[in-house]
């Protein structure tokens, strides 16, 4: 099998030759990709509540999962023009932000919080007609969010936090959706996991930019790589721990009738030392999801554990008691 690596920084800094520039590009086109649909796979968390939820069969929550999947990348998308507007200047310093057609003019101002306000509103107005509190919590992820892109990003710590509890939001809006509770521990799992990507990609920017990292992010003069490598430890572990302890919990087996979802272990583990070789040896993290789309040991681990756990929750297994004491 042909190793796989994370392109180099400086081929992926320039305009691929043969490739459209945002300048060349249509302004809706350059729109639809200032939404960013690559990161959307940021927002299949809400599936969560639909496995965890044992709705999976259930075809009316299915389609309100993919619902609520629609809707938060509409909601994610408005975020990423808010921070793009508001970073437009910095992203201009930035080796590989600065073509971002916002960042690069292809987008103009106007244009860009237009269509964030135009799709805010459809978006919530879609998630009210699902559920109540399904609206709540999106129009929460929103303001979060655009506070974010305001004074948060720049307060050390909290930056990092608020795009975790971004993930939580997402979370917990999938079970809002198809209106099933969500457990402590799996909200305590996202956070933890969310944290440890936020952190990494905070390494990856101050690795990437050097010098010029607190010009283009005034908040990264506050970290330096070696602090962030003794958060990303502390979360790594207490993600781990936490994961092996809420999949063999009580709650958890008495729910699904199985005690063998700790069996999935080995996936989470290989799925975080993974990240992280790419993390330190092929600088990688500036993007969670590119990674995950990119790396093909890194996209083979999160499926096998899904399937695993889907296998184990709704297959033949689920009905083995007592195999593992």
């Amino acid at each position: 099998m042909a190793r796989h690596t994370i392109p180099d920084i400086t081929e992926r800094a320039a305009p691929r030759r043969g490739h459209p520039t945002a300048a060349a590009r249509p302004l809706l086109l350059n729109l639809v990709l200032s939404l960013r649909p690559s990161q959307w796979t940021k927002n299949l968390i809400v599936f969560a509540a639909l496995i965890g939820g044992q709705r999976l069969l259930d075809a009316r929550a299915v389609l309100q999962s993919i619902a609520a999947f629609a809707i938060f990348c509409a909601l994610s998308g408005v975020v990423y023009l808010v921070n793009d507007v508001a970073d437009r200047e910095a992203d201009r310093n930035h080796p590989l932000k600065r073509f971002r057609p916002i960042a690069s003019g292809a987008v103009p101002v106007g244009v860009a919080v237009a269509t964030a306000v135009v799709l805010a509103i459809g978006a919530l107005s879609a998630a009210y007609r699902i559920a109540p509190l399904f609206a709540a919590i999106g129009a929460i992820y929103l303001g979060l969010l655009a506070a974010y892109s305001g004074p948060l990003k720049h307060i050390v710590i909290i930056d990092a936090l608020t795009i975790a509890i971004g993930f939580v939001l997402r979370a917990a809006a999938g079970a809002a959706a198809i209106d099933v509770p969500i457990s402590h521990g799996l909200l305590f799992l996202t956070i933890l996991l969310a944290l440890f990507l936020a952190l990494s990609k905070r390494r990856h920017e101050l690795v990437l930019l050097a010098d010029g990292a607190t010009t283009h992010r005034r908040i990264l003069q506050e970290y330096s790589p070696y602090l962030l490598d003794q958060m990303i430890a502390v979360v790594t572990a207490s993600t781990i721990v936490a994961y092996a302890f809420y999949t063999v919990s009580p709650e958890i087996v008495e729910k699904f009738h199985t005690n063998l979802l700790g069996l999935t272990l080995p996936f989470p583990l290989y799925g975080i030392f993974r990240y992280l070789y790419l993390v330190h040896q092929k600088a990688g993290g500036g993007s969670p999801a590119d990674m995950l789309l990119t790396d093909r040991p890194l996209l083979l681990c999160v499926a096998l554990w899904a399937l695993t756990v889907v296998f184990i929750i709704y297959g033949p297994v689920h009905e083995i008691r007592g195999l593992i004491t």
